[in-house]
């Protein structure tokens, strides 16, 4: 019975919250510079000519409106049409999300085989008075370089020198999957510096904050080697904050991808949506970011569940025990 009403509790704040998000992406590409209109016919279209467009799309409707009649095609599922293609968007949604997942799901890959032991190495070995220096100028430098000008040196060196690996010529897993792996390497290498340094900054505090607890300095005591407390008694204990960092930066990853994608020319859904942001195809760029919210939303469940697993104390229903 707890465990349903905490369901329904989630269920209700998702709900509120897909709603918020959806009032303020549509009210925000309406009130970018530029109309959809100014963009399609250009600075020289007559007033008439603007109003007949406008007519087509609804856009002449008030602002309520149009919102009404989105939100509840919305909720049967139908996301609209694009202003420009004149395909459906959910459609178009569907056919490039494998490309957004790939990289993402690379990016994680990635943020976790290279982040976790890095922190854990790190921390092990750092010295009391101040050492691991030289990660935490790593680290810090890989928070710092914004995704697209590491991207764009990259995508220079890469096409500058035959260094082995092509850029901006994507090749569908399904067609070859070695090649298709050979142009997913760059991008999800840029997308994952970000994501590698929070992961290893993140693991290591968590673990130097479990290396003073007394049942580690009793492991000690024992004789114990140090990779065995290292996987018996650190890693599960230390595990609560990187799971939740890991589950935070997968949506944000889903973020990145906009601007990785577009700097490779990876055909995903970042690049869709960036495309329709500077075309103001506004179905598109509101059902993109709706997509990417409710992403956000469903991550924020898996990592409360996850971490309930990991640590009772803190699962769903330990507020709630008397």
């Amino acid at each position: 019975m707890r465990l349903l009403m905490w369901w329904s509790g989630r269920a209700l704040s998702s709900a509120a919250t897909l709603l918020g998000v959806s009032v303020l992406i549509f009210a925000a590409v309406r009130l970018m510079p530029g109309g959809f209109a100014e963009t399609v016919l250009g600075p020289f279209a007559t007033a008439e000519q603007k109003a007949e467009l406008a007519a087509r799309y609804g856009l002449d409707q008030a602002v309520f409106l149009q919102y009404g009649h989105w939100l509840s095609a919305v909720a049967g599922g139908d996301f609209g049409v694009s202003m420009i293609s004149r395909q459906p968007v959910g459609a178009e949604l569907l056919a490039r999300l494998p490309v957004t997942a790939e990289l993402t799901l690379l990016a994680v890959l990635a943020s976790v085989l290279a982040g976790v032991p890095l922190g854990v190495l790190t921390a092990v070995r750092a010295r009391p008075e101040g050492g691991g220096a030289a990660g935490r100028l790593l680290s810090g430098l890989g928070v710092s370089v914004p995704e697209f000008v590491l991207g764009s040196l990259v995508v220079f060196v890469f096409s500058r020198y035959a260094l082995g690996l092509k850029v901006g010529s994507w090749v569908p897993l399904t067609q070859d999957p070695a090649a298709n792996l050979a142009t997913m390497i760059l991008p999800a290498a840029v997308l994952s510096v970000f994501s590698i340094s929070v992961t290893a900054r993140t693991t290591r505090d968590a673990v130097m904050g479990v290396l003073v607890e007394p049942y580690v300095t009793a492991a000690v005591g024992r004789g114990e080697s140090p990779w065995f407390i290292v996987r018996h008694h650190i890693l599960r204990n230390a595990a609560t904050p990187v799971v939740t960092l890991i589950g935070t930066t997968t949506a944000y990853l889903l973020g990145g991808a906009l601007i990785v994608e577009h700097v490779f020319n990876l055909p995903g859904v970042g690049s869709y949506i960036v495309q329709a942001v500077g075309r103001r195809d506004y179905a598109v760029v509101q059902a993109g970011v709706l997509l990417a919210a409710g992403v956000f939303i469903v991550m924020n469940v898996l990592i409360d569940l996850l971490v309930g697993m990991l640590d009772p104390r803190l699962g769903v229903m330990a507020g709630r025990r008397s």
